[in-house]
């Protein structure tokens, strides 16, 4: 019996030992570490319905569709027009500015007077794009993908 509670409190003394010497496991500090598989899951959905950008998407922060920019390119003869080049192309993105060497054209006249009027802004054509443009800073403020394929 002696010789039992001898073993045993060895062992007791080596599971104390052990529980001691590993460390705590905790979360890391809110915004540091990897996010957990549902935050980057969400995440990923969210950027991708936040940035469409083009295609029969509404966008309302213009007031107007890719479907409606298209029917009045079409109604006003004003379609025909190449796609950029998809080095250019990948870099025509919604809050970067206007890509280096981008052969922007103005928007025919007929055009232009169905879009909205948005106050410190431009609508230019890149390629076969509508793009929406702040004058002061030159950033994409949008754009609608093959409006004048």
């Amino acid at each position: 019996m002696p010789l039992l509670k001898h073993h045993l409190h060895i062992a007791c003394a080596l599971l104390g030992c052990v529980l001691v010497a590993t460390p705590a496991q905790s979360a890391p500090p809110e915004g540091k570490g990897k996010p957990d598989k549902e935050t980057k899951h969400s995440n990923q959905q969210g950027n991708k319905q936040g940035n469409k950008s083009g295609g029969d998407a509404e966008i309302v922060s213009l007031g107007i569709s890719a479907t409606q920019a298209r029917q009045i390119a079409t109604d006003y003869r004003c379609t025909g027009y190449a796609s950029l080049p998809p080095g250019i192309r990948k870099n025509l993105a919604r809050g970067k500015p206007l890509p280096p060497g981008i052969a922007k054209k103005q928007v025919p006249s007929a055009c232009l007077q169905h879009l909205p009027v948005r106050p410190g802004h431009e609508w230019i054509i890149a390629g076969n794009d509508l793009v929406l443009v702040a004058i002061s800073t030159g950033l994409v403020v949008d754009l609608l993908n093959e409006v004048f394929r």
